[in-house]
Order: structure tokens, then C-alpha cells, then sequence
């Protein structure tokens, strides 16, 4: 269930987190990936760290399996010439380089069209490949703070802060690989390839439908809400004697049960805090009076009483914690599996499954071009075919 791609071969000229990230999709769910990269240099996130796992880059091990790795030089002939027959049999390719940097080597999408018309061609970009900001570099970063989504991370009235995971990097992977999934199920139906283009900005506006929603209606620019949400409180975090907690009381029965359960039943006669709408408009008043009441026992307390009475409640787990806890052990999200030069290797799965588990682990992320004479040998045996 989970390897309909096998069969599908990808060209990958991608770097960093958003094209790896994509192609990790496509190849965990089977597709034959073809990593092409710069000779003796590779892909920039091989020097990323430190973390180093046994010497090797752990960005770069955490997006890059059930990969081959090519060295090409697509500015020499002969490179250029191996990676127009790698294209010629491929059935995606999906490059994130500066904008019309592979059209100036003969590498567009025209080009290639023209010698392969099934090719399902994608460009990840960063603004998009049209206005006035298209050729401008952009990093997971600079889009978080272009898009307006880094103002609205923090607290109020002080710095905005950055997401601290590449969320729009991999939400374009994501998209991305979407994307193509979509155009290869149009190409069994035309027979022909097509041209696709995703970009960090546009994922990242996908992210805010809400909030935009709102500016539009109401014309009002959101602050900043720290842990907490537009139109629903108490659905924040709250301080406990030992830490922090998650609290979600989304609706007029949570809110009782949480009032309730915490021994407070005076809030729900407070006219402040009747309705969501009241608990909104009075959010800095009530947070004050819950954490009063949390700050009294410590956070597992809390978490099993909540969680008894049915209020939705989480702690904030550090990642040693949630490495370690029976949930995500039952769910299968980390893999130790085998690698042929890290013990005990572990990886995090692909987010989806079938009747027989999650998609399968076949190849440890690979050195630089540790499978390029295994490539150029089937191009080698593929020429010989065609010239019979």
C-alpha cells in the first residue's frame, strides 16, 4: 500500500530542507531517488552541524535516506551529457536552485520537455518565480519573517520569534511532493509530463488561512499570543509548580468541566469569562486567575486531574521525554534500523500507515556519490538498448 511509487524513478538537484524533504516523501513511498550533486562538495547540509553522528551531518542523515547519491558536474560536457540521459529516463525531476540557473545550462523546462515530454518537471522556489522579489534569496527564515508569520510568534510586547524547525521548508516539501502525486496521476490519464512550482511563501500564507481570514474581515493585524490562539481562551499554555501545561478548553463544556475540576466553579459566575467570546476579551484577567490556581501542585497532578474530568491537557515535554514515552513508541514514529556505518542508527518515520506498518527503510542516506558508477552503468546499459 505504502510503495505505489516504485517504478517512479526522480532526478533530484536539490539542497538543504525543502527539495530533500519533498524527495524523502517520494522515495520512502518507493520511488527510485536520484540525489545529483556538485563533485566534492555535495549538498550543503552535509557540513551542516555540529550534531555529527559518527562524523556525518545529522540534517543531512534526517533527509536524505532511500537516496542514491550521483556527483556530476552539470558545467562539464560529459557531466552534462550523463545528467540529459538521466532526464531522459526519468519520470520527475525537482530542483530548488537559484532561479534560471539550470535554464542557462540547457537544463529549463523546455529543454528538457523536448527530450523527455512525460517528465514531470518541478521548480521549488522561494518567492515564487514571478515579481519583483522572485531572484531574491530565501531561507526558511527570512520567509518566516517576510510572510508575516514571525509576527505573530511570541509574547506581546516583546521580540518575535522564529518557529525553531524549518516548518516552511518542509511544509513546501510537503506540498511539493503533493504536487507530484497529482500530476503523475494526470499523466496516466494524458500520457504527458507537466511543469510545477511550489514556493516558502506560498506555503507559508497557506499556513496563516485563519489569521488572513480575519484581517480581512475585521481589518485588525493580530498581536502577538505567545502559546495561545485567535478567538479561543483558555487554549494556552499555564505555568504549573513544576512547569508548563497546555491547556484546551475549546468549548462552553470544557470550560465548565475545567472549572470544576480545578475547583474554581466562582469563574463561571464571573461575567468577565460567561462566554468564549468574554474569555477572549478578558484573556490577560483569567490567565491570571488560572495560574494562580496551577501554580498550586505540580504538572502530572494536574494532568491526571484535568485529564479525568475530560479537559483536554498535555504537558510541555522536553525531546528526551517524548523520546522516551510509551506513546509514540505504540505509534512506531522512531525506527532503529540497520546503517552500514552508525550503530544503532534511528530515524523518524514517514507520518503515514498501512495494513503492514510504516514505509520501508531500504537505504541509509548515502555517502557523496557513492552510487555514481552503479548509475552510469545502468545509463551505459540503457544506451546499449536503445541502439539495438
Amino acid at each position: 500500500m505504502l510503495g505505489s511509487l516504485e517504478g517512479i524513478r526522480v532526478v533530484d538537484v536539490t539542497m538543504s530542507v525543502a527539495g530533500p524533504f519533498a524527495t524523502l516523501i517520494l522515495a520512502d513511498l518507493g520511488a527510485d531517488v536520484i540525489k545529483v550533486e556538485r563533485p566534492g562538495i555535495g549538498d550543503d547540509t552535509r557540513s551542516w552541524g555540529p550534531p555529527f553522528w559518527e562524523g556525518e551531518s545529522c540534517h543531512f542523515s534526517a533527509l536524505n535516506r532511500n537516496k542514491r547519491s550521483v556527483e556530476l558536474d552539470l558545467k562539464d560536457p560529459e557531466g552534462a551529457a550523463h545528467f540529459r540521459e538521466l532526464l531522459a529516463c526519468a519520470d520527475v525531476f525537482v530542483q530548488n536552485l537559484r532561479p534560471g540557473s539550470l535554464a542557462k545550462l540547457g537544463f529549463g523546462y523546455d529543454d528538457v520537455a523536448a527530450i523527455n515530454p512525460r517528465l514531470i518537471y518541478c521548480d521549488m522556489t522561494g518567492y515564487g518565480s514571478d515579481g519583483p522579489l522572485a531572484s531574491s534569496p530565501a531561507y526558511d527564515p527570512l520567509m518566516q519573517a517576510f510572510s508575516g508569520l514571525m509576527s505573530l510568534t511570541g509574547e506581546d510586547g516583546r521580540p518575535p520569534s522564529r518557529i525553531p524547525v524549518s516548518v516552511l521548508d518542509q511544509g513546501t516539501g510537503m506540498w511539493t511532493a503533493i504536487a507530484v502525486l497529482d500530476a503523475l496521476r494526470t499523466r496516466d490519464r494524458t500520457g504527458l509530463g507537466t511543469h510545477l512550482e511550489t514556493s516558502l511563501l506560498s506555503t507559508a500564507l497557506m499556513w496563516l488561512p485563519g489569521q488572513f481570514t480575519g484581517y480581512f474581515a475585521a481589518g485588525e493585524v493580530p498581536k502577538r499570543l505567545g502559546s495561545g490562539t485567535v478567538g479561543i481562551y483558555p487554549y494556552a499554555a499555564f505555568p504549573t509548580a513544576t512547569g508548563h501545561v497546555i491547556i484546551a478548553a475549546g468549548n462552553q463544556n470544557l470550560w465548565t468541566r475545567l472549572c470544576t475540576a480545578l475547583d474554581r466553579t466562582d469563574l463561571l459566575s464571573d461575567p468577565r469569562f460567561d462566554q468564549n467570546a468574554d474569555r477572549v476579551d478578558h484573556r490577560d484577567e483569567l490567565f491570571a486567575e488560572l495560574s494562580a490556581t496551577l501554580a498550586k501542585h505540580d504538572s502530572d497532578h494536574w494532568v491526571g486531574v484535568l485529564g479525568d474530568a475530560g479537559v483536554p491537557i498535555t504537558p510541555i515535554q522536553t525531546l528526551d521525554e517524548v523520546a522516551a514515552h510509551e506513546q509514540v513508541a505504540a505509534i512506531g514514529a522512531f525506527q532503529q534500523v540497520p546503517h552500514p556505518r552508525i550503530p544503532g542508527y534511528t530515524s523518524i518515520a514517514l507520518p503515514v500507515r498501512g495494513p503492514e506498518g510504516r514505509p520501508e527503510f531500504r537505504m541509509a542516506p548515502p555517502l557523496l556519490g557513492e552510487h555514481t558508477d552503479e548509475v552510469l552503468a545502468e545509463l551505459a546499459g540503457r544506451r546499449k538498448e536503445v541502439e539495438k
